[in-house]
């Protein structure tokens, strides 16, 4: 998939080191070993919230979201996951039911793990064991600078560094400069990623479409003026 170019990604962003690339040849060879090559369509859960299901995925291609439902019944968009992470990792660990719902946005080629298989691994292959232990310390954080960044970012700051990291990532270009997002997320699913309500993201859309800056449709965003995006970024206004 073509991607936007580098140096306009949004540079607050450090980007993280998933799971697989943690790992040296050895623990990557054991874990083939012991798990199996599964293939997910898009929209297919792969996990379900609450399910005590006993193993793990490595994501291989694809993008997965993540989700989770309140006890009010409102589904909060936690995340997404790309080729090289680690999913379901909570569940087996403390055989727990599961945190979040786990669905399919492109087709997905994931290596499912038994957990009882992949806790013996850990304790045998020190890669393994300092690779999970870096995964979860980085969702610890990134969790802790979703609540920050609630509470000190403009919504606009927030969706624009999300538009151009997705852009980034999934970005196809479309005509002369418009970056289409090759990904079906639906305004609520922007809205839980950027910690806001549907209305305020519809909102901003509705002023950028305005100002050109995007175009949008069901489950479609284009960026027309990458430039404008970074600015908001970069100004976090």
């Amino acid at each position: 998939m073509t991607q936007a170019p580098v140096g306009n990604a949004p540079h607050h962003r450090p980007r993280r080191m998933p799971f697989w690339s943690l790992l040296d040849d050895e623990a990557r060879a054991e874990l083939l070993g012991i798990g199996s090559i599964v293939v997910f369509p898009p929209k297919e859960t792969l996990l379900r919230q609450y399910d005590l299901t006993d193993h793990l995925l490595v994501v291989r291609r694809g993008c997965v979201k993540v989700a989770a439902n309140s006890a009010a019944g409102y589904q909060a968009v936690l995340a997404i996951r790309n080729a090289g992470d680690l999913l379901g990792e909570q569940a087996a660990l403390d055989g727990g039911p599961r945190s979040a719902t786990l669905t399919s946005l492109t087709v997905v080629e994931a290596l499912m793990i038994p957990s009882p298989a992949f806790r013996t691994a850990a304790r045998s292959v020190p890669a393994i064991a300092l690779a999970l232990q870096q995964v979860l310390s980085e969702r610890l954080r990134e969790a802790d600078g979703h609540r920050a960044a609630a509470g000190s970012e403009a919504v606009q700051a927030r969706l624009a560094a999300l538009l151009l990291e997705l852009g980034t990532e999934y970005g196809c270009p479309v005509g002369d400069s418009s970056v289409l997002i090759a990904l079906p997320l639906s305004q609520d699913d922007f809205a839980g990623l950027v910690l806001s309500s549907r209305r305020t993201v519809n909102r901003v859309f509705e002023q950028w479409r305005g100002r050109g800056w995007v175009t949008t449709g069901r489950n479609r965003v284009a960026i027309e003026r990458w430039d404008e995006l970074k600015r908001l970024c970069d100004t976090g206004h």
